[in-house]
C-alpha cells in the first residue's frame, strides 16, 4: 500500500546506489592512498598502487572479452593475487570463484566444468594438477600463470602470466553491479558426501558481513594489521578481504601457515588481528619461539570451527591472544554467530570464563534471524539441556545453489535456512553446538553428543586429535567409539582402558566410549573431519577385532 511517504519519493541515481564492498577500495586508496595495503616477503603496495593493480586486473578481464555472470577461477594461496582477484574479478562483472588448493585434479575439473570457468588464474605451484584438471574438462579455458620465486616452481600452463596480463589491459570502464543481488562469488562445498554444491553469494551479502566482520573482530580504529593465516579460498577468507578495505587496514601476506612464520610476521610487521581454525591454535602453542613475551596488547584471534578444548584457551591466552569464538558456513556468507564478550564472565573465575568463551554465542550485527528449534518446529527452552536445529533467516544467506534448485528449496524450506547443526540454548540466550544432526549418536534411546565426548578426550595430555562417532551395538543399538592421533611423545603410551577409565570418570557411563581405535583421521581437503567415513573405519576395525 502506497502512503504519502511514497508519493513522489521514488528510489534514484541520487539516493540509491547498489551495496558492494567494492566501493570500499575506492575509498581506501583516496582516504589511505600511501598507507601500506599488503606486504608480502620483499613486495609492498599502498592502497593507491593495490587499488591500480585491481582495476588493471578488472580491466584486463574485460580485454579479453569476459561478460557479465561469467566465471574467473583462482587457484592460489595467500598471495598478493589472490587478494587482489577478490577486487579486481567482480569489477570486471564477471564472478569469482577461489578454489581449494588441496583439491586433486578430478574435483578441480568438476569445478571448473560445473562453473563454466571462462579464465583461470593458477599459481605455477599447481601447474601439474591444474595442467590435469583442464584436460579432463575439455573446455577451453584461458590459464594465466601466476608466477611466485618463493613457490619454487618453474613449470607453467598458460601461454601468458599475470604481470604480462595487467600490462595488457586496454583503457575501459570498470563494472560495478548493476543491482546488489548480483552474484560476487562463488564458493564450493566440501562435498563429503557427494559433489560438491556451488554457492552462489551476492554483493550485499559480502557489503553487510564485510562490515560485521569489522564491528566483530574489532577492526575499526584500530589501524589493523591482518594476517592472513585463512584460506581466501574458505568463504572469501569470512569476507575479511573486502572488510580490510573498509578500514583502510594493511594485510600481510602468507604463503603457508606454520609457527615460525606467523611468528616472525607478528614480530615483523606488529599483527593485530588473524582468523583461524582450531587447529592454528595447536601450530601456536606448539610452536611458540623461546624468546617469545606477551604482547603489551593482545592479538586478536577470530576462531571458527569446534569449539576449542578448555585448555587450548587458557594457554592460548597466557601467550597474549585473545580469542573471539565464532559460527557459521559457507551458505551464510562466512561468520553469522560470535561470543560476543560480557563483563559479567570477569566474574566467574577463569574457569567459568573460558567456559563461556567456547559457545558459539549469539547473532552477529548483521544476521536478522536465528531459532533453534525441535523436530516440531517449536523453539527450545533455554536451559542448556534441550537440543535442537539451528536455523538463519537474514541478508548474509546465499542465492542458492548454482544450478541445483531442488538443493536450493531444500535449504531454504519453510523460509529459514537449516543448518542441519544442533545445539542447546543456555539461559543466557548464547548457543552452543552439539553435533551434526546427522552426527548425533542414539544409545539405548539416549541422544550422546560426540562434540560432548571429543571436548573430555582433548583434556588428556596426550591426546593430538579425537573424533567420536556411533558404531552398530546389539544391545544398545549404537554406542560410542573414540578415534584418536596421539601426540608424537606419547605414542604407544596409551590403550583403550586407560581412555575409557579417563571418560567414565568425566562423563555418564551411557556416554563413555565402549571402543577406542587409535588411527590417523581422515580429513576433507578444508581439514574438516569426515565422520562419515570415520564411522566405516571404525565398523570396519572394530569387526576385524572381533574376527
Amino acid at each position: 500500500m502506497l502512503t504519502k511517504y511514497d508519493q513522489g519519493l521514488h528510489k534514484r541515481q541520487a539516493n540509491f546506489v547498489p551495496l558492494t564492498p567494492l566501493h570500499f577500495l575506492r575509498r581506501a586508496a583516496d582516504v589511505f592512498p600511501d598507507r601500506d595495503a599488503v606486504i608480502y616477503q620483499d613486495r609492498r603496495y599502498s592502497w593507491r598502487q593495490y587499488a591500480d593493480r585491481c582495476y588493471q586486473l578488472a580491466r584486463a578481464l574485460i580485454t579479453v572479452g569476459v561478460e557479465r555472470g561469467d566465471t574467473v577461477s583462482i587457484i592460489a594461496p595467500n598471495v598478493p593475487e589472490m587478494l587482489e582477484a577478490h577486487f579486481g574479478v567482480p569489477l570486471s562483472g564477471a564472478v569469482l570463484n577461489s578454489i581449494n588448493i588441496r583439491l586433486d585434479a578430478p574435483a578441480i575439473a568438476f569445478i571448473l566444468q560445473h562453473s563454466e570457468t571462462r579464465i583461470l588464474l593458477a599459481d605455477t605451484q599447481f601447474a601439474a594438477t591444474v595442467r590435469e584438471a583442464v584436460a579432463q574438462t575439455g573446455m577451453p579455458i584461458q590459464v594465466i600463470d601466476i608466477r611466485d620465486p618463493a613457490s619454487g616452481a618453474e613449470d607453467t600452463v598458460g601461454a601468458v602470466d599475470y604481470e604480462a596480463f595487467l600490462a595488457s589491459a586496454a583503457d575501459v570502464e570498470l563494472r560495478y553491479p548493476e543491482d546488489e543481488w548480483d552474484a560476487i562469488a562463488l564458493n564450493y562445498t566440501s562435498g563429503t558426501t557427494g559433489s560438491p554444491k556451488g554457492v552462489v553469494y551476492h554483493h550485499r551479502g559480502a557489503y553487510l558481513n564485510a562490515l560485521g566482520q569489522s564491528i566483530n573482530a574489532g577492526l575499526a580504529g584500530a589501524d589493523p594489521v591482518y594476517l592472513w593465516t585463512l584460506p581466501l579460498f574458505h568463504c572469501n577468507g569470512w569476507c575479511f578481504a573486502w572488510a580490510m578495505a573498509a578500514m583502510g587496514g594493511t594485510h600481510i601476506c602468507l604463503r603457508k601457515v606454520v609457527a615460525k612464520d606467523i611468528y616472525d610476521a607478528i614480530a615483523t610487521h606488529g599483527v593485530t588481528h588473524l582468523c583461524c581454525a582450531p587447529t592454528v591454535l595447536d601450530f601456536l602453542i606448539d610452536g611458540k619461539p623461546e624468546d617469545w613475551s606477551k604482547p603489551s596488547r593482545p592479538i586478536r584471534i577470530v576462531c571458527a570451527g569446534a569449539s576449542p578444548p578448555t585448555a587450548v584457551l587458557r594457554r592460548i591466552s597466557a601467550l597474549g591472544f585473545a580469542l573471539l569464538h565464532v559460527y557459521g558456513m559457507t551458505e551464510m556468507h562466512g561468520v553469522n554467530t560470535l561470543c560476543q564478550p560480557q563483563r559479567e564472565w570477569e566474574g566467574e573465575g577463569e574457569d567459568g570464563y573460558f567456559s563461556h568463551l567456547s559457545r558459539q554465542g549469539v547473532r552477529s550485527v548483521v544476521m536478522e534471524e536465528m531459532v533453534v528449534v525441535d523436530a516440531a518446529f517449536n523453539p527450545i527452552p533455554r536451559d542448556g539441556k534441550a537440543i535442537g536445529e539451528v536455523m538463519f533467516r537474514g541478508n548474509l544467506a546465499m542465492k542458492g545453489y548454482l544450478k541445483n534448485p531442488e538443493a536450493t528449496e531444500e535449504a531454504f524450506a519453510d523460509g529459514w535456512y537449516h543448518t542441519g547443526d544442533l545445539a542447546i540454548v543456555h539461559s543466557d540466550g548464547y548457543i552452543e553446538i552439539k553435533d551434526r544432526a546427522k552426527d548425533i549418536i542414539i544409545s539405548g534411546g539416549e541422544n550422546i553428543s560426540s562434540l560432548e565426548v571429543e571436548e573430555v578426550l582433548y583434556t588428556h595430555p596426550a591426546v593430538q586429535n579425537a573424533a567420536v562417532v556411533a558404531v552398530p551395538d546389539a544391545k544398545w543399538g549404537e554406542v560410542p567409539c573414540a578415534m584418536l592421533e596421539l601426540k608424537p611423545e606419547y605414542a604407544g603410551t596409551l590403550n583403550a582402558e586407560d581412555v575409557i577409565q579417563y571418560c567414565r570418570q568425566r562423563l555418564p557411563g551411557f556416554k563413555t566410549p565402549r571402543h577406542v581405535v587409535f588411527e590417523p583421521l581422515p580429513r576433507t581437503a578444508t581439514g574438516k573431519l569426515q565422520k562419515f567415513a570415520l564411522r566405516k573405519m571404525a565398523a570396519e576395525i572394530l569387526s576385524n577385532r572381533i574376527q
